[in-house]
């Protein structure tokens, strides 16, 4: 059985209940892996979570991660024991040298989410090179950031492997659903929103986001749907609520249209599912390189139509036209045609309705988490072995 080795970053505990999306996904996709590889997860220590623990049959070891250096040195000494087959780095492919060199007999994949750690200020193009060239596979969540790092790093094209993300379709029950409608029901009549047209942004509140577009799409929907209530929850940094520079302007930019405009901080991922219930569109307005994007699965999952962008690999996501509409992330295109899009669907019910549901079928099909995992498990049954790790590893260096 392949003993593999998952590596978190340590930005986050597993589980990831205040956030972190690359711990979500290995604590989701990892234990889907059972019974076919024997698999460790190593992460972060948190409060009141052991230092030795299990989730969902996987063993977890965490550590200290308050210091990088000392949390990357202590999952070394924790692998040298372990001996694993293959050690999937996530994210962090600044440490897949070290590990190459101090793992010879075991495979190496980095698994990268984003753009962000394979470019400045975390890498210049040389370490680029030299990190990703060490890696036996790079593992990538879209068609798009294969395409970025072959743009960048040519040399490693055949090594790029792409595995789409998913879902856990159950707790997103759409509102064609019983538990679905009574669900919309309790939220809204909590929330005291009644019937009133609600358009859903959820994500962190950052410029890349774009969420000043949707802010300044209002005054042309809700010129043709006077009681339309744009809901947008997040917070600019994964667990807090401090207010950025930036979050300040989006709120001062809404003050103009307080009675339509709701911010609701950070929530928490096992409570967001409710907020997708009351929700009629979602909306993910990114202007950055957005790899993939897991809330538009998500909205998918909740049966709600998408206005997306064409940012990144969310086209990859959304089918224009089938499960939502995509628009430009140009400007000054974006916001009259968020406008359009929203405004056309607010006003056509069965338009909404019928495309929610071809998104959950989508996602029923191609992305759940078992499709992600299924994919894992094809991609390295068809990759060589490395052979038995050795018994001692005494190098066990952290990168600087």
């Amino acid at each position: 059985m392949l003993k593999t080795a998952f590596v978190t970053p340590g930005a986050y505990t597993v589980p990831s209940s205040m956030g972190g999306s690359v711990e979500r996904v290995v604590e989701k996709v990892v234990p889907c892996l059972l019974p076919d590889i024997d698999a460790r997860i190593y992460g972060r220590l948190g409060k009141r979570l052991p230092a030795r623990d299990r989730l969902n049959g996987v063993r977890i070891e965490r550590f200290p991660a308050t210091d990088k250096k000392r949390y990357f040195r202590l999952v070394c000494g924790r692998l040298a024991k372990f001996r694993p087959d293959v050690i999937q780095v996530e994210n962090r492919p600044l440490w897949v040298p070290y590990l190459k060199r101090d793992f010879p007999y075991s495979r190496i994949i980095v698994n990268l989410h984003s753009t962000t750690y394979i470019g400045t200020p975390y890498l210049n193009e040389a370490q680029m090179l030299e990190c990703l060239r060490a890696a036996d596979d790079i593992q990538v969540n879209s068609e798009f950031l294969k395409s970025y790092i072959c743009g960048s790093v040519p040399q490693v094209t055949e090594k790029i492997l792409v595995n789409h993300l998913g879902v856990d379709a159950s707790r997103f029950p759409g509102k064609s659903t019983p538990k679905g409608m009574a669900a919309r029901k309790q939220w809204r009549t909590k929330m005291g929103w009644g019937l009133r047209p609600i358009i859903l942004y959820v994500g962190r509140l950052v410029p890349q986001k774009g969420v000043h577009h949707l802010l300044s799409a209002i005054p042309g929907i809700i010129a043709a749907e006077p009681d339309a209530l744009f809901v947008i929850v997040g917070s600019a940094q994964y667990g807090f609520h401090r207010q950025t520079e930036y979050v300040r302007r989006l709120y001062k930019q809404a003050e103009h249209w307080k009675k339509h405009v709701h911010f609701q901080p950070y929530v928490p991922h096992d409570q967001i599912t409710g907020w997708f219930a009351m929700a009629d569109i979602a909306v993910v307005p990114s202007v950055g390189q957005e790899a993939f994007g897991l809330v538009n699965i998500e909205a998918m999952a909740a049966e709600l139509p998408v206005v997306a962008t064409r940012a990144g690999g969310m086209k990859e996501i959304v089918v224009d036209g089938s499960t939502g509409y995509l628009v430009t992330d140009d400007q000054p295109d974006i916001v009259p045609e968020l406008a359009s899009r929203i405004g056309y669907l607010l006003a056509h019910e069965s338009i909404r309705n019928e495309m929610g549901k071809k998104g959950k079928e989508r996602v029923l099909s191609e992305f759940q988490w078992k499709h992600t995992a299924e994919r894992w498990l094809k991609f390295q049954s068809n990759r060589p072995s490395f052979g038995c790790p050795p018994e001692k590893n005494e190098k066990l260096v952290p990168p600087s």
